[in-house]
C-alpha cells in the first residue's frame, strides 16, 4: 500500500512531506516504512489536517533523494492507494524533480472496498475513517504509515471476504493474507529509517 501527505495538496501536489509504505509478505506479516520528506518552500496549508510542519521535516531527505529508495517497491509492482491522490502526488513530485515516474500498476483500494462491501455505499462511504469505524480498526488517521497499514488491512479483509458485522463481533482483529501491497503516504508519520514488522 502506498499513502502520502502533502504540505499544500490543493495548490501543489508535488509538496510531499511524508511517505509511508506497507508491504504484506506471503507469510502474512506486514512491514512498514515511514519517512518525512522535505518538500522545500511551501505554504503548509495542510498542516491543519496532518499536523506536519516545516520544522518537523527540517533535515529530512528531498523527494528526488528518496525516489531511488522507494522505486524498487513501485516499479513493476501492483501498488494500492486509497483514492487517486497518492499516484497524482508521486507523478507531480517526479515531474517537479525532472524524474521518470515509477512504472507501477496502480490500483485503488477504495474501488476494492466498494466491490467487497456494496452495502456501505451511503453509509459514510469508503474513506479510511468510515472503514476504520465499520471494521473497528485501530490506527491514527492522516498519518502516512498508519493510513498505509490500515489500507493494507482493508485489502486483506476484502480478500478474505470479511463482513463488517463479523469483524466487529470478532473484536476488530485484522486478517492477514498472501498479497503484496506498497503504500506511500506523504503526510504526518513518525520518521523512521528502518522497516518495522508486526
Amino acid at each position: 500500500m502506498f499513502d502520502d501527505r502533502a504540505a499544500d495538496a490543493a495548490v501543489d501536489r508535488a509538496s510531499i512531506c511524508q511517505i509511508g509504505t506497507t508491504r504484506v509478505r506471503h507469510d502474512g506479516a506486514i512491514d512498514t516504512w515511514p519517512t518525512h520528506v522535505d518538500p522545500g518552500p511551501s505554504s503548509w496549508t495542510c498542516t491543519r489536517i496532518h499536523g506536519i510542519t516545516a520544522a518537523a521535516v527540517r533535515g529530512a531527505p528531498r523527494f528526488a533523494d528518496l525516489l531511488g529508495r522507494i522505486r524498487p517497491l513501485l516499479d513493476g509492482h501492483r501498488v494500492y492507494q486509497h483514492s487517486g491522490f497518492d499516484r497524482s502526488a508521486i507523478r507531480a513530485a517526479c515531474d517537479a524533480a525532472g524524474l521518470e515516474e515509477p512504472g507501477s500498476d496502480w490500483r485503488d483500494s477504495v474501488q476494492v472496498a466498494h466491490r467487497a462491501w456494496p452495502e456501505l455505499k451511503g453509509n459514510d462511504g469508503y474513506g479510511l475513517a468510515s472503514l476504520k469505524s465499520h471494521f473497528r480498526l485501530s490506527f491514527r488517521h492522516h498519518d502516512a504509515e498508519e493510513d498505509a497499514r490500515a489500507a493494507a488491512e482493508i485489502m486483506l479483509l476484502a480478500e478474505a471476504g470479511a463482513r463488517p458485522e463479523e469483524q466487529a463481533a470478532a473484536g476488530g482483529h485484522g486478517l492477514r493474507g498472501t498479497c503484496l501491497h506498497s503504500t506511500l503516504t506523504a503526510g504526518r508519520a513518525r520518521r523512521n529509517d528502518g522497516a518495522r514488522r508486526s
